[in-house]
């Protein structure tokens, strides 16, 4: 699962990294350190600009709204519940599979947040069902500091109660595709606490090695097979974990201060 992120790389930074071509100055966004779905957020894509005479894709850097709209739905009102993709059923879902084919994205990351739960609620978790408040969270992002380059999709949706001038007639927006997490352990782990991050979450944001950057944006790659092919975890030993303040369990709380290592889980949370 993704359901909380950090971001703080500005635009310039971004586009050195992903080789953008193109990106609009007014929609720099501030850093956010702690990510929450609805939020806008940057996403990396390969698409035509919009009236311009070439229509080969061009890789851009867009601002878009997190939690995905099926360009078919009636209202954007599920948003919230679609912020991610299964790798596993991503090309099937009728919310995801025309995104999938063709609208595919990379959401950049300083790293993710995830909650321990107790071994018993993990298992309620994979079944689908309710399980206690989580505990203490801990930020994971890869060891060597470099961007957390999310596979995501992207889908465009149109309010129809306004008028085709208005600047919110079109609605642009993501989802994260998650994969099953890695169970070697962690190539930096905490002193104490979880060795790999199946122990920390039965879920983890799939993350693109640059290899994998320019096949996964190119929207004229749609055959399933090579397109499911990308959905491979990443190699393991790549990613560090550690705790931070449970200061970041509240979406109204940001700032770098959320990214501070703990020395251990604070005093009454569980591992």
């Amino acid at each position: 699962m993704c359901g909380r992120y950090a971001a703080s790389r500005g635009p310039e930074d971004l586009a050195g990294i992903f080789e953008v071509d193109k990106w609009e100055p007014e929609e720099t966004l501030e850093p956010d350190y702690n990510v929450a779905p609805t939020k806008e957020v940057y996403a990396v894509l390969d698409r035509p600009v919009k009236d311009a005479d070439d229509p080969r894709p061009v890789r851009q850097l867009r601002r878009l709204r997190w939690g995905l709209v099926p360009s078919w739905a009636k209202t954007p009102e599920g948003a919230a519940r679609l912020i991610n993709a299964r790798a596993e059923t991503v090309h099937e879902k009728p919310s995801f599979r025309r995104a999938f084919a063709a609208r595919r994205c990379i959401i950049p990351a300083d790293g993710y947040y995830e909650w321990v739960t107790g071994s018993q609620e993990r298992e309620l978790e994979v079944e689908g069902r309710r399980k206690r408040p989580r505990k203490q969270p801990y930020f994971v992002l890869p060891a060597d500091g470099s961007v957390f380059a999310m596979a995501g999709l992207y889908e465009f949706w149109r309010d129809r109660t306004l008028p085709d001038d208005h600047p919110q007639a079109w609605w642009v927006t993501c989802s994260v595709i998650t994969t099953e997490a890695e169970r070697t352990p962690l190539a930096v782990a905490p002193a104490e606490g979880p060795r790999s991050l199946a122990e920390i979450h039965p879920r983890m944001p799939l993350m693109l090695t640059p290899d994998r950057w320019d096949a996964w944006l190119d929207p004229s790659l749609t055959d399933p097979d090579d397109l499911r092919a990308l959905l491979a975890p990443p190699p393991p030993g790549l990613m560090r974990a550690y705790p931070v303040s449970t200061a970041v369990s509240n979406v109204r709380n940001n700032g770098p201060q959320l990214l501070k290592e703990l020395a251990g889980p604070e005093e009454g949370t569980l591992f």
